[in-house]
């Protein structure tokens, strides 16, 4: 499979916005010996030519998701554990009325901040106590 093909795949198949590390480690399970510099390269394209868009959260490198994103206008969730960043598909809607007195919103961006279910999971997993625990 070819780079390009092979990063589009990465991106629409774990339907989440991608580090470029995330999609390396994905992609490499199809292109063997692919390299971060091929991935920045094909990234790069990939944005100029619209198939891609950055997903830019606040003090974050940006992450990459299908710029035809099936869901349109949407939102992300940031997990304070693993760092994981995944689409919210639903959206509270005409934010006017939050916006100082004569200001015009043109448009708006919202990152919720959390557990995601993995995380959130492995939390609730009740920890191994006693003795047995030590020595497993």
């Amino acid at each position: 499979m070819h780079p390009r093909a092979a990063i589009l795949a990465a991106i629409a198949d774990a339907q989440r916005p991608l580090t470029p590390q995330e999609v390396l480690d994905s992609a490499r399970e199809t292109v063997q010996g692919l390299g971060m510099a091929t991935v920045y390269r094909n990234i790069k394209a990939l944005l100029e030519d619209g198939s891609l868009q950055a997903v830019q959260l606040p003090g974050e490198s940006p992450r990459y998701e299908a710029a035809e994103h099936e869901h349109g206008h949407h939102h992300h969730f940031q997990c304070t554990v693993c760092s994981r960043v995944f689409d919210v598909h639903d959206c509270p809607g005409d934010l006017r009325d939050l916006a100082p007195k004569g200001f015009t919103v043109e448009r708006h961006e919202l990152t919720l901040y959390g557990r995601c279910a993995d995380c959130a999971k492995a939390a609730a997993a009740p920890k191994p106590r006693g003795k047995a625990a030590a020595t497993a």
